[in-house]
């Protein structure tokens, strides 16, 4: 998976295992991993290690003693993923308590979720509040169906839409590329944009710095046959 996506053109990539009530999560073997796999590719690309964070009492204490093992390299920003199946009242408040303490909640795939699908103004609230967006570049390009696919689409109208990630799983139905991804929204949206949620986003987030200042969104361009 990750020669395919060096040959798509990714150069750096953060593995994301699940830290849920389902999978135990082990900061030091995903090290241990992530430092073999290195010397085997050969600075073919890049690993970074963080997770995929779900709310829970057990997974929120652990992160206020110890956040550099959530967080991505160490650093201030955290992949969340909502259940599919309940999302807490006082979500905004969770958030809130972890920005204040200086971990910045990145919602992975909200437009994959079916809840998050009908929550547009919370999701427009929590980046208000300093949360980030990320997006899964199959959902833009149509795999995860057309309601993922149109919502993909208002998230990218609304500047709700802060990185895209492939999320990638196997090699054949969830690979772990980025390039037709971002040949779409370069096409669509223009190639600064393009260049900000692939690029220069992602390197941000890695680095742990702050993103670059938002900038004015430009519509999309849309096909002639649908203007005419």
């Amino acid at each position: 998976m990750l020669r395919a996506a060096a040959a798509a053109g990714t150069t750096d990539i953060v593995a994301t295992p699940h830290a849920n009530l389902q999978f135990k999560f082990d900061p030091a073997l995903n090290r241990q991993l992530a430092d073999s796999l290195a010397v085997e590719l050969k600075g073919q690309i890049r690993i970074h290690l963080g997770c995929d964070f779900h709310l829970t009492f057990d997974n929120i204490r652990n992160l206020m003693e110890v956040p550099s093992s959530f967080t991505i390299d160490g650093g201030p920003y955290l992949l969340v993923e909502f259940s599919d199946l309940i999302i807490f009242k006082n979500t905004g408040e969770i958030f809130q308590q972890l920005l204040d303490a200086g971990i910045v909640p990145i919602i992975t795939h909200p437009e994959r979720n079916s809840l998050l699908q009908q929550r547009l103004p919370e999701l427009r609230t929590w980046a208000e509040q300093g949360c980030l967006m990320q997006v899964t570049t199959q959902s833009l390009t149509g795999y995860w169906g057309s309601r993922a696919r149109k919502f993909s689409e208002t998230l990218m109208a609304e500047n709700l839409v802060h990185v895209f990630a492939s999320d990638g799983h196997d090699l054949e139905n969830r690979p772990a590329r980025m390039d037709q991804a971002y040949a779409l929204v370069k096409s669509d949206w223009g190639e600064a944009r393009a260049n900000r949620l692939f690029i220069e986003n992602p390197q941000a987030i890695i680095d742990g710095a702050a993103l670059p200042e938002a900038f004015e969104v430009q519509p999309r361009r849309k096909p002639w046959y649908r203007i005419w």
